[in-house]
């Protein structure tokens, strides 16, 4: 997964719910480096009685967010999906670079 442009990540799951292994492979996928050096990275753990949503939120560096169910998806899903545009901010830097 290319997490190279991600500022911003916001990750709400149950625990012990299926969304939970997805989640939580998203969120190890992120190098310890890149959590130093200003992508701020929110997680809130769910309760089986709550109301809110499972949610997977990434905003990229060109304040563009995404938003993915991680109940619905599997991690390598989770991980295509996000890629997606973290791919058109690579090929927009290479260009402006040359």
């Amino acid at each position: 997964m290319i997490t190279k442009y991600f500022t911003k990540v916001v990750v709400k799951f149950n625990p012990f719910g299926k969304e939970a292994k997805s989640a939580r492979l998203l969120l190890s996928a992120i190098p310890p480096a890149q959590r130093l050096t200003g992508t701020s990275i929110q997680n809130k753990l769910l309760t089986a009685a709550s109301t809110e949503s499972p949610i997977v939120k990434i905003t990229f560096k060109d304040k563009t967010e995404m938003e993915a169910d991680p109940t619905k998806m599997t991690f390598k899903e989770l991980g295509n999906y996000f890629d997606r545009h973290s791919r058109k901010l690579g090929l927009k830097e290479s260009i402006e670079s040359q």
